[in-house]
């Protein structure tokens, strides 16, 4: 099965070929690596190019950004990885049996960073996830081309995009919830305390239960201007 890889970056420069390193052997092996920019002004796509299958520029926002690279996606399966979120090792075989028994899947989540909390909080998000069948954007969500064109895509939405599809894909089976853990940085909860950002993202995901839009919830989840990072997405 072969995978597109899509990862939506702004502002990455720090960390970008890092990443795309990361997935070299994927990339090597035949698999797609779309990286796809909302408008970097640190020369993010520069960096990217020689590394990546292809590089594209989307509307800013993750959702716009993803959707843009599932459009020149030819994979199989689609495989939506934050910038700044390592796979697994053996990702490509894992992803691929996860595949041969549901329509979609995502990894379980390690958190690195500073605070101790943070490996609590990792767990947590992975047994939510296992409990709802939903899943976080930080857990690198998988998915058959079929379903993902199914159900029509992520939402056109700035924040908790990530919960949206879920919920869509959710008509067509629960998720394979892999034990194996992707990683992502702790850099938001190690710059705005993580407790702080603890009780953010749970009133944000609450809030957006209860039916405020996600266009209300956006600015407070992006708090105070910050250089680099990405656009919002999911909230955790």
């Amino acid at each position: 099965m072969r995978l597109s890889i899509i990862v939506p970056t702004l502002d990455e420069a720090a960390g970008i070929v890092a990443t795309l390193a990361g997935l070299g052997p994927l990339h090597a092996a035949g698999h797609e690596v779309i990286v796809v920019d909302g408008g970097s002004t640190d020369g993010t796509p520069d960096l990217a190019r020689p590394l990546a299958s292809a590089v594209l520029t989307a509307p800013r926002g993750r959702a716009r950004q993803m959707n843009a690279g599932a459009a020149r996606a030819r994979g199989e399966a689609l495989v939506f990885l934050h910038a700044d979120t390592r796979l697994p090792d053996g990702a490509a075989g894992l992803i691929g049996t996860a595949l041969g028994r549901r329509h979609w899947g995502r990894f379980d989540v390690r958190i690195a960073g500073r605070a101790p909390v943070l490996r609590v909080v990792g767990a947590l998000m992975n047994l939510r996830s296992r409990v709802t069948g939903i899943a976080t954007g930080d857990q690198a969500i998988f998915v058959r081309r079929v379903a993902f064109d199914a159900v029509g895509g992520y939402p056109d939405q700035p924040l908790m995009e990530d919960i949206e599809l879920s919920r869509r894909l959710k008509c067509l089976g629960r998720p394979a919830c892999l034990d194996a853990r992707a990683v992502t940085s702790g850099r938001r909860w190690d710059a705005r305390g993580p407790w702080r950002t603890i009780l953010l993202m749970w009133r944000l995901r609450l809030d957006y239960r209860r039916g405020v839009p996600a266009e209300r919830l956006v600015a407070r989840y992006q708090g105070p201007p910050r250089s680099g990072g990405q656009s919002p997405g999911g909230a955790g």
